[in-house]
C-alpha cells in the first residue's frame, strides 16, 4: 500500500475554520503558562495551522489553557465535553495531565489525542485508554536508540535521573529492563518534580556513583537542570536525554554545558541532514514553513506532535461520517475506531501504522540518534 502524505490529505484544508459555520467541535488543551509552557506555547501556535475542514465538515477547534495542572486538565476537559460537546481533543503535552484526563474521556467516548512523551497514557491498553492515541514515538523507540549508543560506545555504567511523575517512572521501567538486557548497569536513579529549582541533592547522588554516563528523563525546561547541575558539580562523564529535550530553549538554557549531549528524537531537529527519501521530510518541511510564515519563529517538534493530530483526524473522520452525525455516540465511536485502523500515513513526526494494542504506531522512521554539537542539534550516523 502507497504512503498517504500529508499533501495529499491536506489538500485545501490549512485555514482557520470559522465558529459561526462549525459543524466539529474539537477541544484543544495547552499547557501554554506554567512549568510545562515551553512545551505548551508551540503547540497553541500550531492550532490555527491545523485543517478547517475534516472530511465534509468544517471545524471549531476551542482552546483551553491547563497553566501544566492536572487539576485544570480535568475541568478543562468537563468543560469540552459537557459545555462544548466536542467530538475529538487534543492535548495536553503533560503526562500527569493526560493521565488525569483519561478516565473522563473513556467514560464520554471521546477520542483523545495525546501528544505526550511517556507511553502510560496508552501502555498497557485497556477499556479507557483504548479512546487515547498519542502522537509521539513511545519510550522503548526512544530508548532502543540510546541504549545502542551506550553499548557501542563502551559505557558500562550509567547514573538515572528523571521526573517524580509518569514520565519519568515509565521511562525508568522501560530503560532499565533494556540496560539489562544489555549488560548496562544502573548504580544511581533519583527523582525530581517539574517545578523544582534544585536538584543538589540528588547530582551529588549521582555523581558520587561515578557512573560512565548519565540519562536524564525530563520534559522542556526541566530536563536542562539535572545536567547543568551535574556539570556545575565537576562530572565529566556523557549525557543522555529523552526525546523531552528536543526543544530550542534547551540549547538556550544548557548552552555549553549541554554540548556532546546524545538524545533520540524527531527529524525535525536535523531536517537538512534528512534524506529526501524519508517519507516525512516533505511533511515537516510544510508544516515549518507554514509555522514560520505565521510566527516568524522555528517551531519545536512539539509543536509538530498537534499538527499530526490534526492529520490523524483528518484521515479518520470522512470514515466517521458514514457512522452517524458529530455530536452523537456514534460517530465518536466510529472515529475512535478509524483512528485505530489508521495504516501508513505520513505526519511530521514519521509513518503511523496503528493497531488494537498500538495507539502510536511509530516504527524506527519516527526517530533519529542526534548530538549537540557547536550549539545545535546534529545528526549521528
Amino acid at each position: 500500500m502507497l504512503l498517504r502524505t500529508a499533501g495529499t490529505l491536506l489538500a485545501a484544508a490549512l485555514l482557520t475554520a470559522s465558529p459561526a459555520h462549525a459543524q466539529m467541535k474539537v477541544g484543544v488543551i495547552t499547557s501554554s503558562t506554567g512549568p510545562t509552557a515551553m512545551v505548551g506555547i508551540p503547540q497553541k501556535n500550531t492550532v490555527p495551522l491545523l485543517p478547517a475542514k475534516l472530511g465534509d465538515l468544517t471545524v471549531d477547534y476551542i482552546t483551553l489553557d491547563d497553566a501544566s495542572d492536572p487539576a485544570q486538565s480535568v475541568a478543562a476537559v468537563h468543560k469540552l465535553i459537557d459545555e462544548q460537546h466536542v467530538d475529538a481533543i487534543i492535548g495536553p503535552p503533560g503526562t500527569p495531565n493526560t493521565l488525569a484526563m483519561i478516565p473522563f474521556a473513556a467514560e464520554a467516548g471521546v477520542p483523545l489525542l495525546a501528544p505526550v512523551g511517556s507511553a502510560a497514557v496508552v501502555q498497557p491498553m485497556d477499556a479507557q485508554k483504548k479512546w487515547v492515541f498519542k502522537t509521539t514515538q513511545n519510550d522503548d523507540i526512544i530508548a532502543q536508540a540510546l541504549v545502542g549508543h551506550m553499548v557501542a560506545n563502551g559505557v558500562k555504567t550509567v547514573g538515572f535521573i528523571g521526573l517524580g511523575d509518569a514520565y519519568g517512572e515509565n521511562w525508568y521501567k522501560v530503560f532499565s529492563a533494556l540496560a539489562a538486557d544489555h549488560g548496562l548497569r544502573i548504580v544511581a536513579q533519583e527523582r525530581y518534580q517539574r517545578n523544582d529549582s534544585s536538584v543538589t541533592g540528588q547530582s551529588l547522588k549521582v555523581l558520587a556513583a561515578r557512573p560512565d554516563a548519565v540519562l536524564v528523563a525530563a520534559t522542556g525546561a526541566a530536563a536542562v537542570l539535572p545536567q547543568v547541575t551535574l556539570v556545575d558539580k565537576g562530572y565529566k562523564g556523557r549525557f543522555y536525554q529523552t526525546h523531552g529535550a528536543a526543544l530550542p530553549d534547551f540549547l538556550k538554557l544548557g548552552g555549553k554545558k549541554v554540548e556532546g549531549t546524545v538524545l533520540a528524537a524527531s527529524l525535525m531537529l536535523v531536517l537538512p541532514e534528512i534524506p529526501d527519501s524519508h517519507p516525512s521530510k516533505s511533511v515537516a518541511q510544510r508544516y515549518i514553513a507554514a509555522y514560520e510564515q505565521r510566527y516568524q519563529s522555528v517551531p519545536a517538534t512539539f509543536g509538530a506532535n498537534v499538527y499530526d493530530a490534526g492529520l490523524l483526524l483528518l484521515h479518520a473522520v470522512p470514515q466517521a461520517e458514514r457512522a452517524g452525525k458529530p455530536g452523537t455516540p456514534a460517530f465518536r465511536g466510529a472515529l475512535r475506531d478509524a483512528l485505530e485502523q489508521t495504516h501508513d500515513l505520513v505526519g511530521t513526526q514519521g509513518v503511523y501504522n496503528m493497531t488494537s494494542q498500538d495507539h502510536s504506531g511509530f516504527d524506527t522512521r519516527g526517530r533519529e540518534l542526534i548530538v549537540v554539537r557547536d550549539g545545535t542539534w546534529k545528526r549521528l550516523p
